[in-house]
């Protein structure tokens, strides 16, 4: 059997599918996996042993749907399902399956705080696309493999930071999704072991400020926009525990069985997204008529006031 799983972005959304891919190949017999998506996150998957082929989506979706065509699949698994991803199985012409985006029950929960949707994690939602073939969940949790040639050596910390260390993921793909950073200060200042910040390029100049704070019992160690992907990965997988926002990072470090502190903005747990099948707590101002003000996020607060992080308190955090 010949299977087609489509996934475009983003990170933590093609962590996600991992279970997937994984029940699939070991609980279907003579299946051959392949991986359609974009060329800027093929690495995420390149290790992964359980697929077989990638194809990645380019300038043409035609000249994809077309190469993809011709491979004569038995089966097309969305995970996505946009309008891309429609045209793209009317090109291919196979049998699709597709999961439940439930995009209406969230419009409802973002402007109305009407919660429609169900208390499912959006990995056992993925799951149900392949449920009729007779697949299902081993319980596993995510998938993150690590090429050998692109991990960190953490001999190379410093000395402060050979016994064990906590890792603040300080980015997000959205500035309403990440808390400002006085309150980040505020979190840094909670955390008396060892820390390392990562992030992207972007969050370097962040990063260099609350290392600034450091005391003598707490190191910090600005790493963002110095590590690859999988390098920042490596690390999640040595550390002792993870703080992050909602973004990719957080989906990695459940992918490791890592205990995650997780700081929500805008965005809620009740979208089906937290972090799958690892020990989590969650960081959320409750009772905010505004909030969730979107399922993905903003640029700025749309009320201006930003209560979701402004108004975060972190009593409860020790590391």
């Amino acid at each position: 059997m010949k299977v087609l799983v489509i996934r475009f972005s983003s990170i933590g959304d093609i962590v996600l599918t991992t279970p997937v891919v994984r029940c699939l190949k070991k609980q279907v017999e003579n299946v051959e996996i392949h991986y359609c998506t974009k060329k800027s996150y093929g690495s995420l998957l390149e290790a992964n042993p359980y697929i077989d082929k990638f194809h990645f989506l380019g300038e043409s979706l035609w000249e994809l749907g077309i190469a993809l065509r011709k491979e004569k699949f038995d089966l097309v698994i969305d995970l996505h399902k946009n309008t891309r991803t429609l045209l793209l199985k009317l090109l291919i012409g196979a049998p699709a399956t597709s999961f439940n985006k439930l995009n209406w029950e969230k419009w409802f929960l973002v402007n109305f705080k009407i919660n429609k949707l169900p208390r499912l994690h959006i990995v056992d939602r993925y799951m149900q696309t392949v449920e009729y073939m007779g697949v299902v969940n081993d319980g596993l949790g995510l998938d993150y493999f690590l090429p050998a040639n692109a991990t960190f050596d953490s001999a190379q910390l410093p000395d402060s930071f050979q016994k064990g260390f906590i890792i603040y993921a300080i980015g997000g793909q959205h500035e309403t999704k990440k808390m400002p950073l006085e309150k980040m200060k505020e979190l840094v200042a909670c955390i008396s072991a060892p820390l390392i910040l990562i992030g992207g390029k972007e969050d370097e100049a962040t990063g260099e400020k609350l290392a600034e704070i450091a005391l003598k019992k707490q190191p910090i160690l600005n790493l963002c926009g110095k590590l690859s992907l999988h390098q920042s990965a490596s690390l999640l997988e040595k550390s002792l525990k993870v703080f992050s926002h909602d973004t990719g990072m957080m989906h990695i470090a459940a992918a490791f069985k890592k205990e995650i502190v997780v700081i929500w903005g805008n965005t809620v747990p009740d979208f089906g997204m937290y972090p799958y099948a690892t020990k989590f707590t969650s960081l959320q101002v409750e009772g905010l008529s505004c909030r969730p003000c979107s399922k993905i996020g903003f640029s700025k607060c749309p009320k201006k006031h930003f209560h979701c992080m402004n108004k975060q308190q972190f009593e409860s955090v020790s590391g």
